[in-house]
Order: C-alpha cells, then structure tokens, then sequence
C-alpha cells in the first residue's frame, strides 16, 4: 500500500482495484503521466498538480489517464472562465454563506449502504430575492470541495436527490438554459466526483420539460443516472435504503435539519471573537454569531417534502412510465 492510501480500509482499496482499476504498485507511475501532459495545455493554468490531488482525477475516471487529464484541464479551464464564481471561493463569502445557511445543499451524516454521500436539495427553499442561482452553485461546489477530500467518498462516491415539492413555475422560470448548463458544466464536466445517482422526487410537470430542454447538454452516462420518481418513494427505496433517509423522504431517520452542514462548514464553537479555519482545499476562515445561525437554519423555515410512500415503480428518463429498474450496483 503506497502513502497515498493511508487511512483506507482493505476492504475500501479492494474496491477501488475492483471497481477503478487503482493499482498501488504502479500508482506514481500514473499521477506522473496525467501530470507530464499539464505540458500540453498551456493556455490553462493548473494552480495545482500534487499527488493527492491528481489522484482524485484518475479516481474519478477508473484511471484513464487521457480521461483524467482531460478532466484536470476542464476543472481549471472552467474556473478560468468564470472568474466571478470563484472570486472570494469560500464559506464567509456572502452570498455562498447566505446560501449554505437556507440549506443549499444539504448533507446527510449517513451514507448510503455503497458509502455513498448523500446530498439533498430542497428547491423550494430558494428565496430568489436572497439568493442568487449562481451563489447556489458556488455553495454546492464549495461543499464538494470540502467533501471530496474524503478519499473514501473519491472511491464511493456521491447520490443526489432533488426534492421538487411546492417548487412554483414562477421559481422555475428563473431557471434559465445558460444557467443550467452552468451547473452541467461544473458538476458533470469539471469536477472529480463519482456521482452514481441524481434522484427526482415530487417533480412538477414544468421540471419534466425544463428537463427536456437540459437532455443535450448531458452525457449518456448521465442522462442513464437520472430517476424520476413523482411523488411515490418506493422506488426510490430500491436504489436508497430507508434506514440511510430522513422521514421526508420516508426514511427512517429524524427530519433533515437544514442548518446541519452550514454549522459543519462554520464551525461548531465560532463566535465574533474567535475564528474557525476548516482545512480543505481552499481555507475557509469563518466568523460569524451563532446565534444568528441558529436563527436563519431553524428548520421550521423550511419547506418539507410532500412524498408518500405507495406501492407502485419509478420512471427512469429513459424509461417508459411502468417499467422497472434494477437497482444501481455500481458506478461506472
């Protein structure tokens, strides 16, 4: 086992041989050849290029390097191109903490039975005078910096379920096809992440077509990882335990309290006087009144989800609206 599979289970560095094709005998050999072709593309600017963090690129693409590489170059190509977004990239900016604050996104403690993390985002909680779409991208990729440090999660990876309920046609609108395939090209494109599932619940008829409008910009495997479940949870049970979800979405853990992973990023003890620094990728120094947090992340602010539990099967986009899927095993 190299250094830079310190702290992983044997169980976890099995997978990533079975599942990656992570070989440790030979793991500098390939972080040095996705790293000899930074050469290739000097119109970019690779702001960093150690070991550990190559590595989560050839994770991310079961170690292809011309796969990884190219992923390396869009995940700086696109930070170089939407400098706003990264400007001030951390948890005290304003509006990524506004962002954070009203749960954009939500974190769940428990992973999944595959060690997946799961991530939930509750669209009816966007405020549009308080946040921006943009400020909420930048919270989610923020998060997902921080999260994948996590050399686990590298290997497992990450399930999203977007919860649609009371999310109005006026809200949607907004929801423009530049700034859809903003977010496309960050979490698709550009970043080193598994995501092994985005998972649709309570989604009004306007979502179906705003969906139709996004299917270009998306990636077979992609469009493959998308279910649409409406309002009846049992399918979504057959891909994610209940015993992994809060009670919104019939599980059997406590409701998701959305002040939850913004008090992670802050930090559980700040206050005016003292500063909390989390160590990722990007150092966040954050001060802020807990009290005030507390306030804003109080849950009864919050929109819950209106699914139900009922017999019956999910749609997958590529389905039609009867047929079955069988359960994601694996990511590819």
């Amino acid at each position: 086992m190299t250094h830079l599979q310190t702290g992983l289970s044997p169980e976890i560095i099995e997978k990533a041989r079975l599942e990656l094709n992570e070989n440790p005998d030979v793991l500098h050999q390939d972080i040095q050849q996705v790293r000899d072709m930074i050469i290739t593309r000097p119109d970019i600017g690779f702001l960093r290029t150690d070991d550990a963090f190559i590595l989560r690129f050839l994770r991310a693409r079961k170690f292809h390097q011309a796969d990884a590489f190219r992923l390396l170059a869009q995940y700086f190509q696109y930070r170089q191109l939407n400098l706003d977004m990264f400007k001030n990239f951390k948890a005290d900016d304003p509006g990524i903490k506004r962002a954070l604050i009203d749960g954009f996104p939500g974190v769940l403690e428990k992973r999944d039975h595959y060690g997946r993390k799961i991530l939930l985002l509750f669209a009816a909680n966007w405020d549009q005078s308080r946040n921006s779409f943009t400020d909420i991208l930048r919270a989610i990729l923020l998060s997902l910096e921080v999260l994948i440090e996590d050399q686990e999660l590298q290997i497992n990876g990450f399930v999203l379920i977007i919860d649609w309920s009371n999310f109005s046609f006026k809200q949607a609108s907004k929801l423009t096809p530049s700034i859809l395939k903003l977010a496309i090209e960050g979490l698709q494109d550009s970043f080193p992440a598994r995501f092994g599932g985005v998972h649709f619940v309570n989604q009004p008829w306007y979502i179906h077509a705003l969906y139709t409008l996004i299917k270009p910009f998306l990636k077979d495997k992609t469009r493959k990882r998308i279910f649409l479940h409406g309002n009846n949870l049992n399918s979504l049970h057959q891909l994610i335990h209940p015993e992994c979800l809060p009670s919104e979405f019939g599980g059997t853990l406590p409701p998701y309290d959305m002040g939850t992973w913004a008090r992670t990023l802050l930090g559980p003890d700040y206050s005016d006087e003292n500063d909390y620094t989390h160590t990722s990728y990007n150092a966040m120094h954050v001060k802020h009144s807990s009290s005030n947090l507390e306030r804003e992340c109080s849950p009864k602010h919050m929109r819950r989800s209106q699914s139900v539990v009922e017999p019956g099967t999910m749609k997958h986009e590529e389905l039609g609206e009867s047929e079955n899927t069988q359960l994601l095993l694996a990511l590819d």
